[in-house]
């Protein structure tokens, strides 16, 4: 079988281990030709895809946009800061006036969880969730389990440990249904009131000290603190949270293993990472992920544009 076996991309739920396992695999073909000297092929001619962001996005937008580049797509950029939706105008409505123009994918951000499945209810494209609110951001974590795959290969039982702001992290609850679906094991760190004790329920151990879990891991994908959904202070200060919870060199200097460090961007530097760690750490492999986003979305859009044809 060479086919996924859904028409959208909305969540990691929605995907088989043999969907994973294609994905992984023609990103490993696509990596190698984003390598070549002419990176573009005609894989995605007469295509036409929308990415449509109602929030912001610098990495996410760039990478999808040169992705459906590299694939000779026909790339349509929407910005909600400056389209109708601000008049009152209805994302279907928006949408289906975009779809008029003969689009056959959709790539959406949105605020709103689960935005992206009613698009995909109510439109006949194939719909790409680029993150929905505190939800899911399935490309990223395919993204972040082809860098593992390429480093350490498709090992079971492989022990990942997320760090940092679980509770307002689409990439967290996306990583660990990918991860723990290939078979992987879990660790959560983080301030208790930034990792709920509800989300022991996904079968993850949860385990404050940062140090200890990184000692456990052979990879630690730190999260971002993302200030701008916290509608309460869930700890004192920034500097406190460096204090207790950065990911610093020091820290992984003195540990006897010597895991992968991860970040799916953007970062607080000096604050749940720092700069040390990112620019001489020789196990960071953030830069890799950043190339690696490339190749695994050009992956997904071909293989999805394989399944409407």
């Amino acid at each position: 079988m060479t086919h996924l076996s859904t028409k959208h991309l909305l969540g990691i739920k929605d995907l088989t281990v043999h969907d994973v396992e294609l994905i992984i695999e023609t990103s490993r073909f696509f990596k190698e030709v984003i390598n070549r000297p002419i990176k573009k092929v005609p894989s995605l001619r007469d295509i036409s895809i929308a990415n449509i962001f109602f929030e912001n996005s610098t990495r996410t937008k760039l990478s999808f946009e040169l992705a459906e580049k590299r694939l000779s797509a026909d790339v349509i950029n929407f910005s909600a800061s400056g389209s109708s939706t601000k008049k009152g105008e209805t994302l279907l409505d928006t949408v289906n006036n975009i779809l008029a123009m003969k689009i056959d994918m959709v790539v959406m951000r949105h605020s709103s969880c689960g935005a992206p499945h009613f698009l995909a209810k109510n439109i006949g494209a194939s719909v790409i969730n680029a993150g929905d609110g505190t939800h899911e951001h399935p490309t990223q974590a395919l993204l972040d389990f082809f860098s593992i795959y390429q480093l350490l290969g498709n090992q079971k039982k492989l022990k990942i440990a997320l760090l940092g702001d679980i509770k307002h992290s689409r990439v967290a609850l996306s990583n660990i249904l990918l991860f723990k679906k290939m078979g992987m094991d879990v660790k959560l760190s983080g301030p208790n009131t930034l990792v709920p004790a509800e989300w022991a329920k996904l079968n993850v151990q949860i385990e404050p000290n940062p140090a200890k879990a990184l000692a456990w891991a052979d990879v630690g994908i730190v999260l971002r603190i993302q200030l701008e959904r916290h509608q309460i202070q869930f700890f004192p200060s920034l500097r406190e949270y460096q204090n207790f919870f950065g990911i610093t060199y020091e820290m992984i200097s003195k540990l006897n293993n010597k895991p992968i460090i991860m970040h799916p961007g953007p970062i607080n530097r000096g604050i749940e990472l720092d700069s040390k760690t990112i620019d001489e750490y020789s196990n960071s492999i953030i830069l890799n992920q950043v190339e690696n986003g490339v190749a695994t979305r050009m992956s997904i859009l071909y293989l999805l544009a394989n399944n409407g044809q």
